[in-house]
């Protein structure tokens, strides 16, 4: 029987956002620092994460989890998943500061509100709307295209916040006819096959270095994953999600700590409007009412 556990919950929110910051750092500085191909970064990362998931897909039955009517499906969703995945690891080894990155792709929810009005037809009030536009008006503030500092390189983590939401809109759509284990499994046995093919043409076997770097950042994306699940296992959803938000002063710390990253000040106002406005999309799409579909 489900118990609803705020505190338990909120701590697993902000442990997800610690192994999080830490994957983010592990991966920015095997790519930007130590010189593995993103790409490479991506494959190795989420092998080991499989890897140590393994056990747990195993314990809930692949097999009966792998049925499924609808397996283009699942090739298109994780598609998308794994290319807003390459995007943001690309940024990372340009490198984009974390503290820019990670506040850009707080605009995901931003997009998958556009996308269900545009591709799913999904009745969007003005409040929805408003809270969309105000969200990037946020993202503006942060992303600064007027300052003599700005590069292109800067909209990495917005294309992958753009595909993360195409990933979230096909999650949305599936739920009608999968369970929720399905689109899990998929997700965790499409992704590395989709990394490997992109890794292929630039491959390189990683250095001891970098190979620690990347399986660490493996086992804790892992542990995050699961935190994750904990966390909306013991608490409820609208109470557990503002927490989520905790990772964006923790991968700052990450940043801050490892490569001497100090964000601007605008940052925090942009953050907190994007923040402002996620939530409150949060708890309008609560309170619409569902179809009977």
């Amino acid at each position: 029987m489900h118990r609803h556990a705020p505190l338990a919950g909120a701590v697993w929110m902000v442990v997800a956002g610690l192994c999080f910051a830490a994957v983010n750092s592990l991966s920015q500085y095997a790519s930007a620092a130590l010189g593995l191909p993103s790409t490479q970064v991506a494959f190795h990362q989420y092998l080991i994460a499989l890897l140590c998931l393994l056990p747990w897909l195993l314990r809930h039955g692949m097999a009966r989890s792998l049925r499924t009517r609808h397996p283009f499906q699942h090739l298109f969703r994780v598609a998308l998943a794994v290319i807003g995945i390459q995007f943001w690891l690309w940024a990372l080894a340009v490198p984009v500061p974390i503290w820019l990155g990670i506040a850009l792709l707080m605009t995901s929810p931003l997009f998958a509100t556009l996308g269900s009005a545009l591709l799913l037809k999904e009745q969007v009030s003005r409040a929805r709307l408003l809270a969309t536009l105000a969200g990037f008006a946020g993202a503006m503030i942060i992303l600064a295209p007027w300052n003599d500092d700005f590069t292109l390189a800067a909209l990495l983590p917005i294309v992958a916040a753009l595909f993360w939401a195409g990933y979230s809109l096909m999650v949305r759509y599936q739920s009608a006819s999968e369970s929720p284990h399905t689109i899990v499994v998929y997700l965790l046995l499409l992704s590395t096959p989709f990394n490997a093919m992109l890794a292929l043409p630039d491959w390189q076997w990683p250095t001891l270095p970098q190979w620690w770097m990347v399986a660490l950042a493996g086992a804790l994306g892992a542990a995050a994953q699961m935190a994750i699940a904990r966390a909306y296992s013991v608490a409820e959803a609208s109470f557990v999600q503002p927490f989520d938000f905790a990772k964006l002063p923790l991968n700052v710390a990450a940043g801050w700590l490892v490569f001497g990253w100090a964000p601007p000040g605008r940052l925090w106002l942009g953050a907190a409007i994007i923040m402002l406005a996620v939530t409150l999309l949060t708890r309008l799409e609560q309170r619409r009412p569902r179809s009977p579909s």
